[in-house]
């Protein structure tokens, strides 16, 4: 099925992420992974191709691009390459950034938004608290106003970017008397005293991307650390998560479509039984399977970037991106892995890879059973 949504402009630009790819990151892809880690220097190169700008209006260092379309690309070809790469990247340019471009002040975002874009300095959202997971309204951490300063306790964990962030947007409790609409959101800076990070933790999968804990005891914030209003950050982050959402969605469908791309090449090279392997009927029909719920996946999360670039996008709409992409390349990436026989198990794979790095899909971003229940509100149930 051709795809519709992109103009040459957007394909010019694609071919420019996919040489930052063959260039940079590919040839690192394994050292990367023994490293558990980006480095620094592929995060300065890609702020250099102007990659974590795009949104960034020009003033503040970045290209001012308002088409949407273009952070779309850029998930679906890092995507491609590694669910770790697309994750890394997403939170610091399309999923923290803008919270910075839409709540900052013009001093905030002088101050934070040109290093952003150039890669200099990387970016964490803290949302998640040990003990609660998705339930963003009942987060534990807290901010207490001491004169011109707030002052942070808590922790937060699963944090993207976590170890190696040096600012870090965190959600926090400023009025335990008003649930929801007592949450505010910080800018911590990695230097300020009582701000620690736990070493990376230990993942299943995705294991060169930096994720950690992030601990706060008695941070002293500036008071001109606050992002928008006091107690407007739960709202805030309802209204950004849906961007997030269709981000994930992005790059699980572009993932879930190379990874079958390369298992369709496999089962055309590997022999059995005289003949090859995809052309036995049974895995035939598997593929063929494959191939459409990949198609119908793209086609209707490509409607959901159209819809983005108009300003139309819904969080239900977002929510069901979300959740069926996550489902969809879950399924796939098994089969692709059942595919490949015993080959498919084995790291040096990429379907191996890929299958292990997929699964947090359904759980982060809000976990596939979130977003059920958040349809099913949608339809009055």
């Amino acid at each position: 099925m051709p795809r519709n949504l992109y103009s040459e402009e957007h394909e010019d630009f694609r071919n420019s992420v996919r040489e930052f790819v063959d260039r940079t990151l590919k040839p690192r892809a394994e050292q990367m992974i023994k490293d558990h880690v980006i480095a620094r220097d592929i995060w300065l190169e890609a702020g250099k191709q102007g990659f974590f700008g795009l949104a960034i209006p020009e003033e503040y260092g970045g290209a001012g691009v308002e088409d949407y379309r273009f952070n779309a690309i850029f998930a679906e070809e890092m995507g491609k390459f590694t669910a770790a790469a697309a994750s890394c990247f997403g939170i610091h340019a399309d999923i923290t950034a803008p919270y910075i471009v839409h709540m900052g002040t013009d001093e905030q975002k002088q101050r934070w938004l040109p290093p952003v874009a150039a890669g200099e300095q990387i970016l964490a959202i803290g949302m998640t608290e040990p003990s609660g997971g998705s339930d963003l309204a009942n987060l534990k951490s807290t901010a207490v106003r001491d004169g011109d300063d707030w002052i942070v306790n808590g922790s937060k964990t699963f944090i993207t970017n976590g170890h190696q962030c040096d600012l870090a947007v965190v959600a926090v409790r400023t009025d335990p008397s008003k649930g929801a609409r007592g949450i505010s959101l910080l800018v911590l800076e990695k230097d300020m005293p009582g701000f620690t990070k736990g070493q990376p933790l230990d993942k299943v999968g995705q294991v060169e991307s930096d994720t950690s804990e992030l601990f706060f005891e008695n941070v002293r914030v500036p008071a001109s650390n606050l992002l928008g209003q006091e107690g407007m950050g739960f709202i805030a982050m309802m209204q950004h998560l849906p961007q997030e959402r269709i981000g994930n969605a992005i790059a699980n469908v572009s993932n879930a479509k190379q990874i079958l791309e390369e298992t369709i090449q496999y089962t055309k090279d590997r022999k059995a039984f005289g003949q090859s392997i995809g052309m036995f009927q049974h895995n035939k029909f598997k593929i063929a399977e494959m191939v459409t719920k990949v198609e119908v996946a793209e086609a209707y999360v490509d409607d959901c970037i159209a819809a983005h670039v108009e300003g139309k996008l819904t969080a239900v709409d977002a929510a069901k991106a979300k959740w069926w992409a996550a489902q969809m390349q879950s399924e796939v990436l098994d089969e692709c892995v059942q595919l490949h026989g015993g080959y498919g198990f084995m790291n040096e794979y990429r379907v191996a890879r890929a299958w292990r790095d997929a699964r947090v899909h359904k759980i982060w971003a809000g976990t596939n059973e979130i977003m059920k229940e958040l349809i099913g509100r949608d339809l009055g149930l």
